[in-house]
C-alpha cells in the first residue's frame, strides 16, 4: 500500500510542477501581449502558447507513465519503491538538492515580489499623473500627458518583468546564452521604449507650448506670427517623431549584425526629414510676410489694394515653387544624386515629347497645377466651363493628371480632360449663398412678406446645422407682368445650397399658406 501512495505523490508533485511552470509561461505571454508593437500579433502568440502547453502536457504524461512504469517494475521484481527512491536521490550530490531548493525559493519569491509590487506602481503613476494635468491648469495637453504616462507605465512594468526573467535564468543555473539573449532583448526593449517614451514627452511639450503661445499671443509681437504658423503644429510633431523613431533605429539596429549596415543611413533620413518640414516653415513664412508687408499696408488707395490681391496669389504660388523646387535640389544633393544631368536631361526630353504629345503634356500640366493649386478636392461640389456647349456641374469624384470625374447630381458620371476645363466655379469654399426666388402678386403686403421670410429664416438656422446666417430678403429681382419675383439668400456651409433650396421652398410655402400670402410660383436662378 505504501508503494502505492508512494508513486501517486510522485505523480502529483510531477503534475504540479508542471502546472506552476505553465503558470509562469502564461503569465510572460500575457506580458508579451499587452506590448503595443506586438498587439497586432496576438493570434501568433496565441497559437505559440497554446503549442507550448500542449507540449507541457504531453511531456507530463509521459513523464508519469515512466514513473508508474518504472515503480511497478520495481514492485513486480520485489524491490521496495522507497528504498529505490532513496538509493536514486542519493546517486545525487546533496549540494545539487540544495542549489536546486534555494533557486526554485529565489524564482517564486521574485516572480511573487514583482507580481504584488505592480499594482501599488500603477496607482503611484496614475496619482502623478492626474497632478500633472492639474498642476498647470491646461486642458489642451490633458490627452498627451495621458499618453505619456500610459507608455511610461507600459515601459516600467515591462522592464521589470523582463529583467525578472534575466535573474529568474541566473537563478536556475540555465545556459548562459539565455541570460545574454534576454539581456540583448531588455536592452532593445528599453532603447524602443525609451523613444516612444520621448516621442509623447515632445508631444506633452508641443501642446503645453502651443495653449501658453495661444494664451499670451497678441497683435504686438512675434507670437502673431507663431497663430499663422500653428497650423503646422501637427507637421512638426508628425516629423519629429520619425525622426526619434530614426533615432532609436540607429541605436537599436547595431545591436543585431545581419542589419547593422542600415545605421550608416540614418543621418541622411534625417537630414530630408528636416529639409521637408523647413520648406514647409519657410512657404507659410513666405505667406505671413505677403499678407503683412504688401498686403496689409495703409497707405494704399482702393486701386493699389485691387492691384496687389490679385498679384498676392501669382507671388505665393512663385515663392511655393521656388522653395520646393529648392528642397527637391537638396534632397537630391543628401542622396548623393547629382542633379544638373536630370535637370538638363528633363528640358530635352520635355521639349521633344512636348512637340509631338502637345494635348497630353497640357492635360498632365493642369491636372497638376489643379492638385497643386488645391482648385477643387474630392467632395467638393464645382461648376466647369463648357463641354459641347454644355455646362458641367456636380460633386468631384476622382481627380487625376489626364482627367478629372465629376458626378451630375442626376447621376451621370462626366470625364473631362483637365485641358478643357477651363474656369472653374467652387461652391464648396469657406461658404455659399442658397438663392431661391419667390413670386408674390403685385398687391402683397412687402413688409409683412419680409417679415414672414425673416422668421422662416430663423427657424431654418435653428432646423438646419449647415446654415450660417438666417435668410434674409436682398430685395425685388424683376416685375413680371402679373407678379413681383423677390430673391432670397441664406448663407450656408461650402456645397450644402441645393439641399437647403429643397428646404427653405417647403417651409416657405407652409408659412405663405398659413399668412394668406398669395404664391405666384419659385424659381430659382
Amino acid at each position: 500500500m505504501i508503494n502505492i501512495v508512494i508513486i501517486l505523490g510522485e505523480v502529483i508533485s510531477l503534475i504540479a510542477i508542471f502546472w506552476l511552470f505553465n503558470w509562469l509561461i502564461s503569465l510572460i505571454f500575457k506580458r508579451f501581449t499587452k506590448v503595443s508593437w506586438l498587439q497586432k500579433r496576438t493570434a501568433n502568440i496565441t497559437l505559440l502558447r497554446q503549442s507550448i502547453s500542449r507540449i507541457l502536457i504531453l511531456t507530463t504524461v509521459v513523464l508519469s507513465l515512466a514513473i508508474v512504469g518504472i515503480n511497478g517494475m520495481v514492485i513486480y521484481r520485489g524491490g521496495n519503491v522507497q528504498e529505490f527512491q532513496l538509493n536514486l536521490l542519493r546517486s545525487f550530490p546533496t549540494q545539487f538538492w540544495l542549489n536546486m531548493l534555494t533557486a526554485s525559493l529565489k524564482t517564486v519569491s521574485l516572480l511573487l515580489l514583482v507580481k504584488l509590487s505592480i499594482s501599488p506602481l500603477s496607482r503611484c503613476l496614475d496619482w502623478i499623473c492626474n497632478y500633472a494635468k492639474k498642476v498647470d491648469h491646461i486642458k489642451a495637453n490633458d490627452e498627451s500627458i495621458d499618453a505619456f504616462f500610459k507608455v511610461l507605465k507600459r515601459i516600467i512594468i515591462h522592464s521589470i518583468w523582463i529583467s525578472s526573467a534575466i535573474l529568474c535564468a541566473k537563478f536556475l543555473y540555465l545556459p548562459e546564452i539565455v541570460s545574454k539573449y534576454l539581456f540583448i532583448a531588455l536592452k532593445i526593449y528599453i532603447t524602443i521604449s525609451a523613444g516612444l517614451l520621448i516621442v509623447k514627452a515632445v508631444a506633452t511639450i508641443v501642446d503645453t507650448l502651443d495653449a501658453l503661445s495661444l494664451k499670451y499671443s497678441s497683435s504686438n509681437n512675434l507670437l502673431n506670427l507663431y497663430e499663422h504658423l500653428r497650423h503646422l503644429i501637427p507637421l512638426f510633431k508628425k516629423c519629429l517623431e520619425y525622426v526619434l523613431y530614426v533615432g532609436i533605429v540607429n541605436l537599436v539596429v547595431p545591436e543585431i549584425k545581419p542589419i547593422a549596415w542600415i545605421s550608416a543611413y540614418t543621418p541622411t533620413i534625417v537630414q530630408i526629414i528636416g529639409v521637408f518640414f523647413i520648406s514647409n516653415v519657410l512657404t507659410e513664412v513666405a505667406y505671413f510676410m505677403l499678407d503683412e508687408f504688401y498686403l496689409k499696408t495703409t497707405n494704399t488707395n482702393d486701386s493699389q489694394r485691387q492691384k496687389r490681391l490679385t498679384l498676392i496669389p501669382l507671388m505665393r504660388s512663385v515663392a511655393k515653387y521656388f522653395i520646393y523646387f529648392t528642397a527637391g535640389v537638396t534632397i537630391l544633393k543628401l542622396i548623393g544624386i547629382d542633379p544638373a544631368p536630370i535637370l538638363a536631361g528633363a528640358g530635352i526630353v520635355g521639349i521633344a515629347v512636348g512637340l509631338g504629345a502637345q494635348n497630353l503634356i497640357n492635360d498632365v500640366v493642369c491636372g497638376f497645377l489643379i492638385l497643386f493649386e488645391n482648385y477643387y478636392l474630392v467632395g467638393d461640389y464645382i461648376e466647369v466651363g463648357k463641354l459641347e456647349e454644355r455646362t458641367i456641374e456636380g460633386i468631384v469624384e476622382a481627380i487625376e493628371l489626364r482627367t478629372t470625374h465629376v458626378r451630375h447630381p442626376d447621376g451621370q458620371l462626366q470625364i473631362i480632360r483637365n485641358g478643357d476645363i477651363g474656369s472653374i466655379v467652387n461652391y464648396s469654399k469657406q461658404y455659399i449663398y442658397a438663392r431661391v426666388e419667390v413670386s408674390v402678386a403685385y398687391d402683397s403686403n412687402l413688409d409683412h412678406v419680409y417679415r414672414v421670410v425673416e422668421k422662416v429664416g430663423q427657424q431654418l438656422k435653428m432646423d438646419e446645422q449647415n446654415v450660417l446666417e438666417p435668410t434674409r430678403v436682398a430685395g425685388i429681382e424683376h416685375f413680371g407682368e402679373n407678379n413681383l419675383l423677390l430673391l432670397t439668400l441664406t448663407k450656408v456651409k461650402p456645397g450644402k445650397h441645393l439641399h437647403i433650396q429643397r428646404v427653405l421652398r417647403k417651409i416657405l410655402m407652409e408659412n405663405f399658406s398659413q399668412e394668406e400670402i398669395e404664391i405666384c410660383g419659385f424659381s430659382k436662378n
